[in-house]
């Protein structure tokens, strides 16, 4: 692994975005961030890669690419299986926002090879690997389409963006307890033809399949995990839970 041709403030900014996606990544080992490198061969490990393209204050594409071990904890969930994407997304918006306010895309997943070569190719491409004590662990990889300069202005921004940091290895559901999941809850569901939809107009009645007091439903990414009662708390609707669903229950 070489090092990438690029000035010292924008090395910078390129560990600080290694940093802050540290910081939200969930891991099942203790990493620390290395230096940055060209991505190549030798930053390819074994798991999966998740790319989102970013624009904004700057523009461009950043990637983290996971051990198997979070793919797999995932997949094999109490809560059944959870979104790779999901998981790992708030390590990309981590990154990216270290240029600055910027809008990502959902994202994609890949497999690691592909994505580190696809973004090898761009100009101004650049990974980070997060290392134990013995090998790297994960990588974040960035592609802007223009780099801050060498200028003092360049320097505060890499010396706003996250502090340096450890981040604390869990095994197995542990590295999860962190993971941000879409909760919901519904109230009910029905059935309308194309033509009932069409007509629907302010103040028309849709009528459900839950009968007056039946508790809500909770779900998690579209998974039942538990009903409850509808309530109020500070002028908000919440969820009293009345039962905890068991996986396959539903």
């Amino acid at each position: 692994m070489t090092a990438p041709t690029m000035t010292a403030p924008q090395m910078a900014l390129a560990r600080n975005a290694a940093e802050a996606a540290l910081a939200v990544l969930p891991t099942s080992r203790a990493l620390v961030v290395g230096d940055p490198v060209v991505p190549d061969a030798g930053t390819v490990i074994e798991g999966q890669a998740i790319t989102a393209r970013f624009t904004g204050a700057a523009s461009g594409e950043v990637l983290v690419v996971v051990g198997q071990d979070l793919a797999d904890a995932l997949r094999e969930s109490p809560l059944g299986e959870l979104d790779l994407t999901a998981a790992v997304r708030p390590a990309l918006e981590a990154a990216a926002r270290v240029f600055g306010p910027v809008v990502l895309d959902p994202g994609q997943l890949m497999e690691p090879e592909v994505a580190l070569s696809a973004l090898a190719a761009k100009d101004g491409s650049v990974a980070v690997p997060l290392r134990d004590e013995t090998e790297v662990r994960a990588v974040v990889a960035l592609a802007l389409s223009q780099w801050p300069g060498d200028d003092p202005g360049a320097v505060n921004i890499a010396q706003r963006a996250a502090p340096s940091r450890m981040a604390t290895g869990r095994g197995g559901l542990d590295m999860l307890h962190d993971v941000e999941m879409e909760v919901s809850a519904e109230l009910g569901r029905t059935r309308m033809s194309v033509r009932e939809l069409l007509s629907l107009t302010p103040g028309a009645i849709v009528e459900l399949d839950r009968a007056a007091g039946s508790p809500a439903d909770l779900l998690v990414n579209g998974r039942l995990i538990a009903r409850g009662e509808v309530v109020v708390v500070d002028e908000n609707f919440g969820i009293r839970i009345t039962e905890i669903v068991s996986p396959g229950a539903e």
